[in-house]
């Protein structure tokens, strides 16, 4: 679950805002009104969401999307008059908010930030030397007797798997055990 951080420039409004949110089951949700603590609480965090105004105690809007880390959005509070522009990872709620909007803006934020996070860290798993070798054998052993090419080859390897649903490993092995019987 994403972090929630409520910032604004007076404490009361902060931990208003951060009880309304944990009322309707949002657990990680802190309050702080420096823009230091932000930092600091995200920072300690893996992925979230900051909650703030235009400006802080010690830093504008701007200055903080800047120092947030790489999994963290913002959902600016404003009231509506001068926006200057669109900025990356900052999604605008003007004041008076419902709070109803509030907390559908969060859990869109929230699974967005969840697929980012699953994506940059599902990485494929390593071959071992031996995995290797049985798939460069069964790719030289299609290319000898098929007459293919080494992509044509790794290609047909990599449909019977999905055909299948095996791995790559399992398919080059199954290759090379029947194409060894005859």
């Amino acid at each position: 679950m994403a972090s929630i951080i409520v910032a604004t420039p007076k404490s009361n409004d902060a931990n208003r805002i951060a009880d309304t949110l944990k009322k309707h089951g949002m657990e990680q949700v802190s309050a702080v009104s420096l823009g230091a603590d932000v930092l600091n609480a995200a920072n300690n965090a893996d992925y979230g969401i900051v909650i703030c105004t235009k400006r802080l105690n010690d830093l504008s809007y701007r200055e903080l999307v800047g120092y947030l880390p790489d999994f963290f959005e913002m959902i600016l509070l404003d009231s509506g008059d001068e926006y200057t522009g669109d900025l990356e990872h900052v999604v605008r709620v003007i004041l008076p908010f419902k709070y109803a909007d509030l907390i559908n803006t969060i859990e869109m934020l929230e699974e967005m930030l969840y697929r980012r996070v699953k994506k940059k860290f599902k990485k494929p798993k390593a071959r071992s030397p031996e995995d290797e070798k049985t798939l460069r054998d069964a790719k030289e052993l299609l290319m000898e007797r098929n007459n293919m090419t080494e992509p044509e080859s790794y290609r047909y390897i990599q449909k019977c798997s999905m055909d299948t649903g095996r791995s790559l490993v399992e398919t080059a092995q199954m290759i090379l055990m029947l194409n060894t019987d005859r």
